[in-house]
């Protein structure tokens, strides 16, 4: 490796689906990163099989290309809020950030978020335009709406003189401007190195390196990921650790690796300058300090958002458990979840008073939900209670997230919206028009928006859009109605028969189908009146030799609905569990048997 630097760290920000992913994949194909005869999936860097599923960035992560002699390393980093603790961590060890703004939709609430983060860091960010191929593009508009959030986030000049580019990412194509002939992704380069100066040498001073995310591996255990700000690291090298506690510790540094393209490839030294996974430092955590025995410099702490949400994961104690599970017990529940602490820092854990679970708490639904969806694959039964919203106490008032919500839907179905988003105890900030739709602000608490999003789907038909975004802590808002229908309770086990579903379609919507097995306090069905209901799903008709006219007739049933885990989640009472298990998603009642539920209830 050669001794003089030539190194630059970017990262990609953007709300979701900007095309974060199909922009770093340009950079790669750019890059000649893959061979001739290699097959190339879209969105490479999101490898995870959920993300892939999902169509978004869940971790952030590292790559690197060359251009000539110059190393650029590229973060691509999370859109959606729930893992906007990723995004804050990232942006701190970047020179600058490519922010993406779609040509038609302009910045978005968490563009907002990802930008204030940048320009409070003091980073002068780059903009692109993306999907400027669009039929609805406006990107002059966008342009303008784009420089005014920056002024509103009170940038400086210099940032204010952020260089414009225009490009349609899934093509390959970056314009300087948009008459421009295309030539690749050129003019991003170009403006990269002109706009981002690259590192300083500073090989020769004492070693100054910071964690700023974690990642896990079977045989080298806990490794660190973080940017080496000064000096040199070496594999074997003896160092000091700053501690979150502020105490120093001292460690070995037992193997390093850099980026080369997608690959992670083992390297004696790094050099000031780039970004680094280190291993052999088992207690390493994030914002954590690395540097030379007796002269380490500490650096300022890396803060990370406290968890928003919590759910109880818990054994699964259905009549049905075990059946598909490989992991059953509290032993494997709990193992499970202290290795997700090794590299989930938005993540926090808690034993219950019982023995059989954990209260775990996170950045939002989605954050616990993708837990919840991995560990599902990997074989686990859980169950799991209905999502509860943190709060906290300030000078003796009890106080409540609250979350920005915009809104986007065809003028027709902003009567239903409105309404419903008013009886969650939100409040209309603005209201406007674009074209045929009607773009609603509201602030609303996060309670408010527990269970509302399968709601907005049927409300709007499918048609609308609804971003949101945790605003700030206001005094608790009182209580605010949950699902007004209640559901019907299976008090029989046994398999699910059509004649008896046939007989009481009339009254539910149905979460099963006939054959499906039930047991005793499981939820069969939604009622079309407010209270519960219990019933025998599983009566058949009497046989008889007696045949009359049209009995024999097919029984219709309408489709049932199959909840995803988001949706089941979100659908449940405080007195009922979510049982997931590799094959099925059920739910049921806390209390399985009907009489300790009247009991519980006279109590």
């Amino acid at each position: 490796m050669s001794k003089v630097n030539k190194i630059v760290n970017i990262a990609v920000i953007a709300h979701v689906d900007a095309g974060k992913s199909t922009l770093v994949d340009a950079f790669l194909a750019q890059s000649n990163v893959f061979r001739a005869n290699e097959e190339v999936v879209d969105c490479v860097m999101d490898s995870n099989d959920l993300e892939r599923e999902r169509g978004i960035t869940i971790y952030s992560k590292n790559c690197s290309v060359m251009y000539g002699d110059i190393k650029i390393n590229i973060v691509d980093t999370p859109g959606h809020a729930d893992f906007s603790s990723e995004v804050e961590r990232i942006i701190k060890t970047v020179d600058t950030v490519i922010l993406l703004v779609d040509s038609s939709e302009g910045p978005m609430p968490q563009t907002r978020f990802v930008l204030n983060m940048a320009l409070k860091m003091g980073i002068c960010p780059i903009l692109l335009i993306n999907k400027i191929d669009k039929k609805d593009q406006r990107a002059e508009e966008v342009v303008d709406m784009t420089f005014d959030l920056f002024v509103e986030l009170g940038a400086h000049d210099q940032q204010l003189e952020f260089p414009i580019l225009y490009g349609i990412a899934k093509e390959g194509i970056v314009l300087k401007d948009m008459d421009d002939e295309p030539n690749g992704i050129i003019p991003l380069f170009e403006t990269i190195l002109e706009h981002a100066h690259l590192y300083p040498d500073l090989n020769d001073e004492p070693l100054q390196l910071q964690i700023s995310s974690l990642a896990y591996d079977d045989y080298l255990g806990r490794m660190g990921i973080g940017r080496v700000y000064k000096g040199t690291v070496r594999e074997g090298q003896p160092v000091d650790i700053f501690k979150q506690d502020g105490s120093t510790v001292r460690g070995k540094i037992s193997g390093i690796f850099t980026y080369a393209g997608l690959k992670r490839i083992a390297v004696k030294e790094a050099l000031s300058g780039d970004i680094v996974v280190i291993s052999g430092i088992s207690h390493i955590s994030i914002g954590e300090t690395i540097g030379e025995i007796d002269k380490l410099e500490p650096m300022e702490m890396i803060h990370i958002e406290e968890p928003t949400l919590s759910m109880n994961f818990m054994v699964n104690s259905s009549p049905l458990a075990g059946l598909s599970g490989k992991y059953v017990t509290s032993r494997h529940l709990k193992d499970r979840l202290e290795k997700e602490l090794e590299v989930n820092v938005g993540l926090k854990v808690e034993p219950l008073d019982s023995t059989d679970g954990f209260k775990v708490s996170g950045r939002g639904e989605l954050h616990l939900s993708i837990l919840l969806e991995n560990m599902r694959r990997e074989g686990y039964e859980i169950g799991v209670s209905k999502p509860e919203v943190i709060m906290h106490r300030e000078n003796g008032k009890l106080m409540e997230p609250i979350e920005r919500v915009i809104v986007s839907v065809p003028q027709e179905y902003s009567g239903a919206v409105i309404s419903k988003l008013n009886i969650r105890k939100g409040v209309m900030d603005a209201m406007s028009g674009e074209g045929a739709h009607t773009i609603l602000e509201y602030l609303v608490p996060t309670r408010g928006l527990l269970g509302y999003s399968t709601e907005f789907i049927n409300d709007t038909r499918g048609e609308g859009t609804l971003v949101r975004r945790f605003e700030k802590f206001e005094q608790h808002k009182g209580d605010i109605p949950q699902r007004t229908n209640g559901v019907l309770v299976s008090q029989v086990d046994g398999e699910a028969m059509a004649y008896s579903l046939v007989n009481l379609s009339e009254r539910a919507q149905f979460l099963i189908d006939p054959g499906t097995k039930v047991y005793e306090g499981m939820v069969v069905g939604i009622n079309s009146r407010n209270e519960d209901m219990t019933v025998n799903p599983c009566k058949n008709k009497k046989m008889t030799n007696v045949r009359a006219s049209g009995s024999d007739d097919a029984m219709k049933l309408p489709p049932f609905i199959n909840f995803s885990l988001e949706e089941a989640l979100e659908f449940i009472n405080d007195d009922e569990l979510v049982e997931i298990t590799p094959t099925e998603i059920r739910i049921r009642k806390k209390l399985l048997k009907e009489l300790d539920r009247k009991r519980f209830g006279r109590n």
